[in-house]
């Protein structure tokens, strides 16, 4: 039996939306394979200015958006969300996809719908970086910490109850798959997420200096960044992008450091490809920053664990450094100048995780799952 997935009755479930990042530029990919699909999420609180064509679907929304400070807030009603992702009606839809790295893949359906879940990570706050989160939050001591605890311990049961409840899972890499493993203890096939390299252009002359940029919250590390390039006052930084610890990176910046902040996409761009190298310290479930660079014949100095070395070829696109520590930036740095780059190698690795590469293999595995399931 043949199945036109246009005709199917879909419905898209995404945690939230609130700010532009890559899950939200996975999510855009998936509703332009489905453009008939409904949308579900907890709260919608997400400018139309930055949806582009996500304003253009029917989206429902949860009980949540509606309560106190619901929009700056929206993470502290974390105990409820599993209750409010659950309510969600989906019984009328044939095929169920759930865009998920906390609570959207615990959405309710039967036996003859086909839930599959693309998987950015379980959530990470609740399994191992549980501790990384407490100590961010200032949620190490008393009450308010054991009642942190006692939630994410009644999460961590419940995200593994509703894993079974998903007839498939893709991870994002596989890295998360080895994650989804260890956590749901359910196998899952790697597509890697939609990067899209064809905003970038090839640059092959590079000028003197290295570039950072992402959100900065703690786990990017940016601050390691810094302390690094402070120690070499020959060598300069350029740092851009916004986030909590925005003023610390710019009360610790030397001054071979700029940190310009927030910048525009065109701004960010052409640093990116005028950057002598990429520098990335975070430990990231795939990085997607990274492959921008690349896409720009950008080497890439990353942190040798996670989704990076996926998407990093160690000699050949970048170099790595084995520790999230100043010294092996440092490093790092010094055997990277060592050695020679070919830009257009460079973007022909960046160019294999495109955004036509996405969709295909995404609607392939999808119209397999569909025809198995309704012959099943």
């Amino acid at each position: 039996m043949e199945i036109d997935l246009k005709l199917c009755k879909v419905a898209i479930v995404h945690d939230w939306l609130t700010d532009f990042g890559g899950a939200e530029k996975v999510l855009i990919a998936i509703l332009e394979l489905f453009p008939q699909a409904d949308l579900f999420t907890v709260v919608d609180h997400m400018d139309d200015s930055k949806k582009g064509i996500i304003k253009d679907h029917k989206i429902t929304t949860s009980f949540i958006q509606n309560l106190p400070f619901s929009k700056a807030k929206y993470r502290n009603y974390l105990p409820l969300m599993p209750i409010a992702i659950e309510q969600f009606d989906l019984i009328d839809y044939e095929l169920v996809l759930s865009s998920s790295y906390a609570v959207a893949k615990g959405v309710i359906t039967g036996p003859e719908q086909l839930h599959i879940s693309y998987c950015h990570s379980p959530i990470r706050y609740a399994w191992d970086m549980q501790f990384q989160y407490l100590e961010e939050s200032k949620l190490t001591k008393g009450l308010k910490s054991k009642l942190a605890r006692y939630f994410l311990h009644k999460i961590r049961i419940w995200d593994y109850r509703t894993a079974h409840g998903v007839d498939h899972f893709i991870a994002n890499s596989n890295f998360i798959g080895k994650r989804i493993k260890k956590v749901y203890g359910r196998e899952s096939t790697t597509i890697y997420p939609n990067v899209s390299v064809n905003a970038f252009k090839l640059k092959e002359q590079k000028d003197d200096f290295y570039l950072t940029a992402s959100r900065m919250v703690p786990y990017k590390k940016f601050p390691l960044i810094v302390e690094a390039f402070n120690q070499m006052p020959d060598r300069k930084l350029v740092v851009i992008g916004d986030g909590p610890d925005l003023d610390k990176i710019k009360a610790i910046a030397n001054e071979n450091v700029t940190v310009l902040g927030y910048q525009e996409f065109d701004v960010l761009k052409d640093y990116m490809q005028r950057a002598k190298a990429f520098v990335f310290a975070a430990k990231e479930d795939f990085g997607i920053i990274p492959l921008e660079a690349q896409a720009c014949g950008t080497p890439v100095i990353a942190f040798g664990k996670g989704g990076c070395l996926e998407t990093v070829k160690d000699n050949i696109t970048g170099v790595f450094f084995n520790e999230q520590t100043s010294s092996s930036i440092i490093k790092a740095i010094f055997e990277f100048e060592l050695k020679t780059f070919d830009p257009i190698e460079i973007r022909a690795n960046a160019i294999s995780f495109s955004e036509e590469r996405f969709k295909e293999e995404l609607y392939d595995f999808i119209e397999d799952k569909m025809e198995i399931h309704k012959n099943d």
